[in-house]
């Protein structure tokens, strides 16, 4: 497993064959961090220099082509707290209480030093200060634990600043509007910060007998004092200000700071810290322990058989990457009194409702459940369902990407008979959703621009009539499914694509292959099989010559010849992910499994610049851990879809069970004298068994996965007639879905 795979600019073989076709404007790199994650948890860590997006590494922020560089070393003024990970577009965020250990006067702080000797593993990140102090940290779910490692010196000191927020970038700043910081003698001090309309505290103990403990404020010492207290910060009044230890230390000699946070006030984040660190004395291989053993725990809970040790790294990577957002912070909404449930960072839905819900569906039940649980509590507060969902108070500015993405998961958690929510009361708040927003035109017109949000609407007014149904509201069941066919009123039947429109992060093309609810009626729509499947080849690139990427700061003529191709962007745009799986149902999962074969192949790596583009927040990750697997998530739908798997044998843990997928006549992919994979050819599906029973279908409901087995896929150099003619269910042909098990 490597942590830092992602932290880099894309740099990947050069692709060949199908996927050398593939244009990708956004942004070539993956945005990740290397910094101690605890597995879902509230807490990150990890080294800061203020660069785009995570407030590590060397970037700055960019929209198009290959990075620019902020830096021209790995450097950072000290180690921050709650990171993004793998998103993109948004201009700050978080990187709140800076730990500083510092040989050098106070007022040095902000001030940036070589990165050198990191080190990286599941809840643990190391490196060396060029001031040479060794840095490690850890964190637990709510807290995080430093250890520093000094030189000798007559007044070291560690240094926590508390008006740190944001990044370096321009606008990239988060200016606190309120703090409070005291002292408790002893070792412990503790303060809180409100961070966009967000109160966050932090208790902090440092055991180091010989040293003294103060606040600072403008890089001054506050001798004696023990409290600090700012009513109002304006960001032309804002003065750094925080806590400070200081004292000598021996050459190797270690101290370790301890701090635990809330979002209810300063006693939460004692007792946080207190639960998971334990009394006095070091804590610090103790808290790593027990993170090490959650990680452990939760990829245990994906298995695989088989692979080059690259492809098995990157696997383990993305697995890894899959399960660090959204955050759960239970028992900490500071927008609501009630215990239970807060999670942040759904950054955002358009970015994870596809891929990485439903992975966290079959191997977190709990945690999507608790997902879902706040969801709803949020609807009920704020008055809508977020398209993405942060550690701040404020508008949703995350609308204009998508519209009512939330009813997918609710209505695959309703579908798979999850416990845990009122399911009546989560039916009031999907349909109040479905009014909002873009929701109010299209209710009255049965279309809205920007159009994919016309597709968005259908199938969530989809999604909320099989709930509705399933609790016995035929009515409203029949409205919603009749409004549901609006999709329709998005398509030129002309061309068999979206009407033209304006369009999130792509085109036309790239959100026509969506995986709706009435794919035999939108395949008919656009002429039939032969005709969808020639608009797909094309889309995807078959038979044209290969393309080259934008580099850095591409010129806007370069920008426009790559758009006119309109071309699938790899895995580097989110309205793409799904579209390889939609010859499923024109009966040609051959094509599929090219696509995946050469997406798989070309577009992850080992390395730094290991990633094709964005994680966005695990969502890209998991899409490689479905992929290799051999399955595709259909959310919404409670339905997989069954491809040709990327390991001879692969398991996934569903719940308290488990589904196993094995393979006969699997080759492995050939490793060339360099080390490097040498263009495997694809490998089709021949045949497949579920359980032992044949299974002639291209899909499996959700409930079968879930409920565990084994599918054994039987696999061959060339393509064959599987899949060529029972499709995946659709709406509007009952005769689709037949060949399954039941």
């Amino acid at each position: 497993m490597d942590p830092f795979i992602g932290t880099a600019a894309t740099a990947l073989p050069q692709p060949r064959g199908l996927a050398a076709t593939w244009w990708w404007p956004k942004p070539q790199v993956g945005n990740t961090h290397p910094g101690a994650t605890s597995p879902l948890g509230m807490v990150s860590a990890c080294a800061y220099s203020g660069a785009y997006p995570t407030g590590y590494g060397r970037y700055a922020k960019n929209t198009e082509g290959v990075p620019e560089e902020m830096f021209d070393r790995l450097q950072a003024s000290g180690f921050t707290h709650f990171q993004q990970s793998g998103t993109g577009a948004i201009r700050k965020y978080y990187n709140y209480v800076r730990v500083t250990p510092m040989v050098q006067p106070l007022d040095d702080l902000g001030s940036s030093w070589p990165l050198a000797n990191e080190v990286a593993e599941p809840g643990y990140y190391a490196a060396t200060l060029g001031t040479g102090v060794r840095c490690e940290i850890t964190v637990g779910a709510k807290v995080a634990v430093h250890r520093y490692t000094f030189p000798e010196h007559s007044n070291a000191r560690v240094v926590v600043d508390l008006s740190c927020g944001g990044l370096a970038i321009e606008l990239g700043r988060t200016v606190p509007l309120r703090a409070h910081a005291e002292s408790l003698g002893h070792g412990r001090m503790q303060g809180t910060v409100v961070m966009e309309g967000v109160p966050l505290s932090v208790h902090v103990e440092v055991d180091s007998p010989r040293w003294r403990q103060m606040l600072w404020y403008d890089r001054r010492l506050i001798d004696g004092g023990t409290r600090l207290d700012f009513d109002s910060i304006r960001p032309t009044t804002l003065r750094p200000f925080g806590m400070l230890y200081m004292g000598p230390t021996t050459a190797g000699q270690t101290v370790e700071i301890r701090l635990g946070f809330s979002l209810r006030g300063c006693d939460q984040a004692r007792r946080n810290l207190e639960l998971e660190c334990g009394g006095n004395g070091p804590a610090f291989d103790r808290v790593c322990a027990a993170t090490r053993e959650r990680w452990q725990d939760h990829l245990g809970r994906v298995r695989f058989e088989g692979g080059t040790p690259a492809r098995r790294r990157v696997m383990t990577t993305a697995l890894y990457h899959s399960l660090i957002k959204p955050c759960f912070a239970d028992d900490e909404s500071p927008f609501w009194p009630n215990s239970g449930p807060f999670a942040f960072d759904v950054c955002t839905m358009w970015d994870i409702y596809k891929t990485q819900l439903p992975l966290l569906s079959a191997i977190a039940p709990d945690r999507a459940t608790d997902l879902l649980e706040s969801l709803i509590r949020v609807c009920e507060e704020e008055g809508n369902f977020p398209i993405g969902y942060r550690m701040a108070r404020g508008a949703d500015r995350f609308f204009r990407q998508a519209s009512a993405l939330a009813h997918t998961a609710l209505a695959d958690a309703h579908a798979l008979g999850r416990p845990g929510l009122d399911w009546n009361w989560a039916l009031v708040h999907m349909v109040d959703d479905l009014r909002r927003m873009y929701g109010e035109d299209f209710f009255e017109h049965g279309v809205v621009h920007p159009i994919s949000h016309t597709l968005d609407l259908a199938f969530a007014h989809h999604c909320t009539a099989q709930v509705a149904r399933a609790l016995n509201d035929v009515s409203l069941a029949d409205d919603l499914e009749r409004r549901s066919r609006g999709w329709v009123n998005a398509f030129d039947p002309a061309t068999g694509l979206l009407r033209d429109s304006e369009f999130y992060e792509g085109g036309k093309w790239n959100y026509s292959f969506r995986l709706l609810h009435d794919m035999a009626a939108r395949i008919a729509l656009g002429g039939g099989d032969t005709a969808f499947v020639d608009n797909l080849d094309r889309f995807f690139g078959f038979g044209a010559p290969p393309v080259l990427q934008p580099g850095r700061r591409p010129e806007p003529a370069e920008m426009a010849a790559g758009y006119a191709l309109q071309r699938f962007e790899g895995l580097n745009n989110e309205p793409d992910m799904e579209a390889p799986w939609a010859y499923h149902y024109a009966g040609r999962p051959d094509r599929t499994t090219q696509i995946v074969h050469s997406a798989l192949t070309w577009q992850f790596g080992t390395g730094p610049g290991g990633l094709p583009g964005n994680d966005d927040s695990g969502g890209l990750s998991a899409w490689y851990v479905w992929a290799s697997l051999g399955l595709f998530p259909v959310a919404g739908q409670n339905l997989f879809l069954v491809n040709a798997p990327a390991f001879a044998q692969g398991a996934i843990r569903v719940g308290d069970r488990e589904l196993v997928v094995e393979t006969s006549g699997h080759v492995e992919t050939p490793i060339g004298a360099d080390g490097i994979e040498h263009d495997p050819p694809p490998q089709y599906v021949q045949a497949v068994t579920f359980n032992g029973r044949e299974l002639d279908a291209t899909h499996l409901s959700g409930t079968e996965v879930h409920r565990g087995g084994r599918l054994h896929i039987r696999l061959g150099p060339q393509p064959s007639s599987w899949g060529g003619r029972a499709r995946p269910p659709s709406l509007s042909d009952p005769r689709r879905g037949s060949g399954g098990t039941a």
